[in-house]
């Protein structure tokens, strides 16, 4: 089962990314995701920025720590 969330600050995971997806949920924003699947094998679909989202590819190690954003590992 797949968790849809916008990413909280203070959250803290870091997984493989197994495929990532944009759409434009509202009409009028575009929206980046990651489908992410967890060192502890559960996966997760965030919302990421436009930059990271453009950076990553399928199977690179994406790392959220408390008080920031997800990043490349």
């Amino acid at each position: 089962m797949v968790k849809t969330r916008k990413v909280g600050r203070d959250d803290s995971w870091e997984g493989i990314v197994i495929n990532k997806s944009r759409g434009m949920l509202d009409g009028s924003n575009m929206y980046h995701f990651a489908e992410v699947r967890l060192d502890d094998g559960e996966s997760v679909k965030a919302r990421i920025s436009r930059r990271l989202w453009k950076s990553i590819e399928v199977d690179d190690r994406i790392v959220k720590r408390p008080g920031a954003d997800p990043a490349k590992a």
